[in-house]
Formats: structure tokens, sequence, C-alpha cells
């Protein structure tokens, strides 16, 4: 089927989502890889998150899920309107703290979509 990516099974490892047989990739990677993966920026409306399709150089095929500003600003916004007490991302030392102009606003709007 188009857009899906099955995961192998993994044992589980003693914390959540510690059987999720993905790795994790840093932002300033995506950032870099998704305009020029196989399948574009893609947009799953039930997730209300982005991601995108790529062969390695072996010609594995790869899916990557991510949130970028606006998926967070969504999540922040359904948080506010329930009256819940905050809303934080996972792992935000994996943004890209470089001093190119690029990365320093796509760091700055990720931060700032976490305040709606």
């Amino acid at each position: 089927q188009d857009h899906v990516c099955s995961l192998p099974k993994v044992p589980f490892r003693g914390a959540p989502c510690s059987d999720a047989a993905g790795s994790q990739v840093p932002y300033a990677t995506i950032m870099k890889q998704v305009n020029s993966s196989l399948s574009g920026l893609l947009w799953d409306e039930v997730q209300k998150a982005p991601f995108y399709e790529y062969k390695d150089s072996v010609g594995q095929f790869h899916q990557v899920w991510f949130d970028d500003p606006h998926s967070i600003s969504l999540k922040a916004a359904y948080v506010k309107s329930r009256g819940l007490r905050g809303i934080g991302m996972w792992n935000g030392n994996s943004l890209d703290y470089s001093r190119e102009a690029v990365a320093e606003q796509q760091t700055q709007a990720m931060w700032k979509a976490l305040t709606p």
C-alpha cells in the first residue's frame, strides 16, 4: 500500500516505546533530507503529523515521522483548548542549534509553536 511502512517486532526493553524498531533522527538531518526524499513532505491527517519516505544507499525503503512547527502548534492548541496543564516535545536537543540562518529560523519556530 502507498505510505504504509511495517515495523519489525523487537523485544520489549522495559521502557515506554522501547519495543519500537525505529531510530531517532536529528531534526537537522530531517530538514536536509526531506526535500531530496522520494516522496517529499507528506501529511497524515489522522496523526496530524508530517512524514516522508526515502530509499537508502542499498535500496532499503524508510519512512520518517516527525513534528514540525505546524504539527506542534496543532497539538499545543489542543492542549490549551482542553485546559490541560502543558505540553512538551521529545528531545528538544535534537533541533539544529548551529549558527546557520535557516537552522536558527527552524529552531525558533519549533519552540514558538509550543506556546499557542
